[in-house]
């Protein structure tokens, strides 16, 4: 369409020094249904920008690995005409959209709009064949041959890994003659009649220092982790790309599944307008229930080489958080948006190449 926006430019984060950490006791209890508080002035504290130096730091990242070692890698960041830190305007914010009705169910607004992805004909095609479930009860979203994308809260609650960080496993769904219900091959075993899960070891897990002891507001802008696999898997995945303002989505809409903890044994799927966005996070009223917690969250993108839509990951789903303005409160789910710093950070991760992530 004409008046597409142009690539944003891509900075480049380059590691800079790796520290040897010492194990983490991997005490924290899973929490899979995050909820955070934002006032005025941790509202507009995202259109102010932040110092190279504070990014740097935000931006350094831990990489826990599956014997229990742990390091520290910090980053310099790429300084162009305008400064690193304005890489990407803020969107123009609107008031936020107050919601009428009393809540009475907590991230579900009114009459319940998820769908169930019931079938093997839906459930193992793409886009929903790119949802994985994670081993302590979220969701994540593969975004290459051996990386899934999650929630960080679903490996780290920000001052230790999770138990269940130690051996992390990410499940596929699977048609039911090739697995059991333990996601084991079998040729004698009777096949279930859902799909089944085929389970795989995390080799690698990398979170953000931004959400490793900071502050609430600040942490919830980093919830975000990326998982790699001990062995590739076959599947279709999602690419990844630099969210947009939501004017520039097809509809406005954003759309992600999950595995909502009150659909048991379910994929589940919705989609909404976004409501609202600041420079980190997407506010919206998609309907959502634990451990649909780091689905991807994605839109259509308009590609202007391929001159079509195309669905891309732009987010991560985090939680839920009250917000207060002007002295009325207003509560959203929140997902975290893809900047161009986080995008150059996550595609370093996967490609491990700052020089192949110029452009989404």
């Amino acid at each position: 369409p004409t008046g597409s926006p142009r690539h944003p430019h891509i900075p480049s984060l380059v590691p800079h020094t790796t520290l040897v950490l010492s194990s983490p006791r991997f005490s924290a209890q899973p929490q899979l249904d995050i909820t955070t508080y934002c006032n005025s002035s941790c509202y507009q504290q995202g259109e102010l920008p932040p110092s190279r130096e504070s990014l740097s730091e935000r931006l350094a990242y831990e990489t826990l690995y599956a014997d229990g070692r742990r390091t520290l890698t910090t980053v310099d960041l790429e300084e162009d005409g305008e400064g690193v830190a304005t890489a990407q305007p803020p969107p123009t914010r609107g008031r936020p959209i107050p919601f009428p009705h009393r809540r009475r169910k907590r991230q579900i607004y009114g009459a319940d709009g998820r769908f169930n992805i019931r079938g093997n004909n839906f459930l193992l095609d793409y886009p929903f064949s790119t949802a994985v479930r994670i081993s302590t009860g979220c969701t994540g979203v593969l975004v290459s041959e051996s990386h899934v994308l999650t929630a960080a809260h679903c490996v780290h609650d920000g001052k230790d890994y999770v138990k269940g960080a130690r051996k992390l496993r990410v499940g596929f769904l699977v048609p039911p003659g090739n697995a059991t219900r333990t996601g084991r091959p079998s040729s004698s075993a009777r096949p279930v009649k859902t799909a089944a899960v085929r389970w795989v070891r995390v080799k690698r897990t990398r979170v953000p220092r931004g959400w490793i002891q900071g502050t609430q507001e600040i942490s919830m802008d980093f919830d975000y982790s990326l998982l790699e696999l001990r062995l590739p898997h076959k599947q279709p995945y999602m690419r990844l790309s630099v969210a947009p303002s939501s004017k520039d989505l097809a509809g406005k809409r954003i759309h992600f599944s999950g595995f909502d903890s009150d659909r048991p044994g379910e994929l589940v799927y919705r989609f909404c307008p976004v409501e609202d966005e600041s420079n980190d996070l997407i506010y919206q009223h998609c309907d959502a229930r634990p451990g649909a917690s780091g689905s991807g969250v994605y839109g259509r993108v308009w590609d202007p080489a391929a001159e079509r839509w195309e669905r891309k990951v732009i987010g991560v789903f985090s939680g839920h958080q009250w917000l207060e303005v002007n002295g009325e409160n207003h509560d959203f789910n929140v997902a975290v948006r893809l900047t161009p710093l986080k995008f150059a950070q996550i595609c370093y991760w996967v490609r491990g190449n700052h020089v192949d992530c110029q452009q989404d």
